[in-house]
């Protein structure tokens, strides 16, 4: 319990971050693992779900750990996992709304996923807007995983159980 209670006010400032003022940082380069592996699993499928599955990718593997946890009833554990989950649409926002620019480093080619498929889909022109959105989406994400994390890891505990009453033993 003291665990997740210092977690939790750890992640407090980084939450805060993540939403006020992101920036690339170390669990990034998790995600662009992730990212490069959706990719070479969709790439049988057809372009548009090669160029879409690197975000596919980043995005699946923190919801799959944060199902596995809730499936075995670690909610704590999902909720920390569903903030990964977040910070995980606030990178690919920031890729989104690079399309245009295309300012972003590119790993392994040099096509921009989100620039061909916001050209592909006439939508280019509104690469930054979508960008803020999915952000914003994210930050909604990390802020209600962060309350729910706060929730599990601050609740009262529950009440032990009592031991039996003691059986008086009695001469007849």
């Amino acid at each position: 319990m003291l665990a997740q209670r210092t977690l939790v006010v750890a992640l407090v400032p980084y939450a805060a971050w993540l939403v006020l003022d992101y920036d690339y940082h170390f669990i990034d380069g998790v995600n662009l693992l992730f990212h490069e592996a959706g990719h070479l699993f969709l790439t049988p499928f057809g372009k548009v779900l090669h160029f879409l599955g690197g975000t596919l990718g980043q995005l699946f593997f923190p919801a799959a750990c944060a199902f596995h946890f809730l499936r075995e009833d670690r909610r704590f554990e999902a909720a920390v996992c569903t903030l990964w989950l977040g910070e995980s649409l606030m990178y690919a926002a920031e890729y989104v709304a690079d399309a245009r620019a295309q300012l972003l480093p590119l790993v392994g080619g040099h096509i921009h996923d989100w620039a061909w498929l916001l050209g592909r889909w006439s939508l280019l022109q509104h690469c930054e807007q979508i960008g803020v959105f999915v952000h914003g989406v994210g930050s909604l994400v990390v802020l209600g995983a962060l309350v729910a994390a706060a929730q599990r890891a601050f609740a009262p505990a529950p009440p032990s159980p009592e031991p039996p009453a003691a059986v008086a033993l009695g001469r007849d």
